[in-house]
């Protein structure tokens, strides 16, 4: 008699997901503390890949210790963060490999030549000093600054060290970006071109973004919003799904609504 095939044999293998279908970014029931303060309370929302994600909210509403959890600055004490569905705290290698951010502190060497920062950037990552030094051309070719390479950073404008600091952020080819409030300080055409260019990345380059801000004119209607307010996600959504479930008619009101803040003039929360 013929002996039935091993268990093991039998079963039907698990499909793999889709990797179109893996969120960017996964936020699960994300809780965080600083004492007897609740920083941010059961926070759960997802960056679609190849996507523009507008995370907005005031100061203090937890966006940048949502920033500091994602990049591992700070434990997680309750709740999941996957990039791409590997878990930051079981695989924070291969999680870590698919992420950059550009933080709102400057965080560049004023002393160092742009080609050096990024240089030194990817080094830390491992890359060789001879493709490091292809990326590097190319990145700052793109950005409109390769007549600069040898220029110290100290003598950039505000808005041409953002972009150096993306170009940074972008050297080891993530597939997720994070900005935390990359604007803040930028005169009117800075913050012009630094919003198009990362809008520019994620329609040509198919990168994931997820864009922490407090000004209401940095959101678009084809963006998806989330709506953080006192540690807490008030709302989430494609723009026009946030707007007309708060029943207002922009996003303007639709934050107020929601928060019960007040307006600022010039477009800011």
């Amino acid at each position: 008699m013929t002996s039935p095939a091993p268990i093991a044999d039998q079963r039907e293998a698990a499909p793999k997901p889709d990797p179109a279908t893996v969120p960017a970014l996964s936020i699960d029931g994300v809780s965080h503390s600083y004492g007897p303060r609740r920083a941010l309370i059961d926070v759960s929302f997802s960056v679609a890949p190849a996507s523009f994600t507008a995370l907005l909210g005031l100061n203090g509403a937890g966006k940048s210790t949502l920033f500091s959890l994602i990049t591992r600055l700070f434990g997680i004490q309750s709740g999941r963060v996957a990039i791409f569905g590997h878990d930051i705290t079981g695989s924070p290698g291969e999680a870590l490999r698919l992420l950059g951010v550009v933080f709102q502190p400057r965080t560049l060497d004023l002393d160092l030549s742009l080609t050096q920062n990024l240089l030194y950037h990817a080094a830390l990552h491992g890359i060789s000093r001879r493709e490091a030094a292809a990326r590097s051309a190319d990145l700052l070719g793109r950005i409109g600054l390769a007549d600069r390479a040898g220029n110290k950073v100290r003598d950039l404008s505000g808005g041409q060290m953002r972009r150096l600091e993306i170009a940074r952020a972008l050297l080891h080819r993530p597939r997720l970006l994070l900005l935390d409030e990359p604007t803040v300080g930028l005169d009117v055409k800075a913050r012009a071109d630094i919003i198009s260019h990362v809008r520019q990345l994620v329609t040509e380059q198919g990168i994931g973004v997820l864009w922490a801000t407090h000004l209401f004119d940095e959101i678009t209607a084809s963006d998806d919003l989330v709506v953080l307010h006192q540690g807490k996600v008030l709302a989430k959504g494609p723009v026009g799904r946030v707007i007309t479930e708060a029943g207002a008619q922009d996003v303007n009101t639709a934050f107020m609504r929601l928060t019960g803040a007040q307006v600022m003039p010039g477009g800011g929360a």
